[in-house]
């Protein structure tokens, strides 16, 4: 015992170390990372300051990554993953949206995480596509930034409305069912849907055999009878037995195929992915 807690120690203190750093890190972590020199010091000063000003009032991390190479990763795993690695995002579900432009195979990506997954939902970040892509594809990128940012900020304002941009009725679908409550506000996020059925069938056949032995003690006093005991004698005489098949009853049901191009969520919805890190992420990319 006294071996365990001299180990024991030096693993807290570790673990406790290992926190402070990542937290560290996490609040360091600038919301402009420009690696591919995109923007001029004032015009850097600016985008910086209007994303650490909408940040900080909405709760929500707005970020814009610019790199000149994404070593090998798909652009939207690369967003996903700067987003997650680097410790963006508010709260303990991490609720922010990033920019990544990469000027190699000139590739963009948007990166939604916690609330801006209910905020930006597919509509919404196609009409975000449409308002910077313009100024990015025409090399002005500071413009381009500035927009994103503006008009990120319309849409969290009109989400915390309880009406998230592109949903027709207010509503909203996802491909994963769990309640969450953001100031108020409910919404829904990823959930493990093969947990819960597991969980649902293990306490649906507990249930069962509590049921089938209650039944079963009930019957203790029942003996096994031969049905023989139970007919008269020369009272039964069958000359002939078969099988026939009289009908079938077959009903289809139709399935309704989904046209939707947004990557299989349903109208109004958001396409929900997992990063490498397992966290959930709402997204959309393409090319400048």
């Amino acid at each position: 015992m006294k071996n365990v807690k001299i180990l024991f120690f030096p693993i807290l203190i570790c673990v406790i170390f290992c926190m402070t750093v990542l937290a560290v890190m996490a609040a360091d972590a600038p919301r402009l990372v420009d690696e591919a020199g995109l923007l001029s010091a004032e015009e850097a000063s600016g985008v910086l300051a209007a994303l650490d000003e909408i940040s900080e009032r909405q709760q929500f991390d707005l970020v814009v990554v610019t790199t000149n190479s994404l070593d090998g990763y798909d652009v939207q795993a690369y967003a996903d993953d700067f987003f997650d690695y680097n410790g963006y995002g508010f709260g303990t579900e991490r609720d922010g949206m990033l920019l990544l432009v990469d000027m190699g195979e000139r590739m963009w990506a948007l990166s939604t995480s916690g609330y801006g997954l209910y905020a930006f939902t597919d509509n919404g970040l196609a009409y975000m596509e449409n308002c910077f892509l313009d100024a990015l594809s025409r090399g002005d990128y500071a413009e381009a930034f500035q927009t994103y940012a503006a008009q990120s900020d319309a849409l969290i304002a009109l989400a915390k409305q309880g009406t998230p941009y592109g949903c027709d009725d207010g509503g909203y679908d996802y491909d994963y069912d769990y309640d969450y409550d953001y100031d108020g506000e409910y919404y829904q996020t990823a959930f493990d849907v093969q947990s819960a059925l597991g969980i649902s069938f293990i306490v649906g056949l507990i249930g069962a055999g509590i049921v089938v032995m209650s039944m079963a003690a009930q019957l203790k006093s029942v003996r096994q009878q031969n049905a023989g005991a139970y007919q008269r004698q020369g009272s039964l005489n069958i000359t002939d037995s078969r099988e026939i098949f009289l009908y079938r009853n077959v009903t289809k049901t139709r399935r309704q195929d989904n046209d939707s191009s947004s990557g299989g969520s349903r109208s109004g919805g958001t396409s929900i992915h997992r990063s490498s890190s397992g966290r959930s992420h709402g997204g959309r990319s393409g090319r400048f």
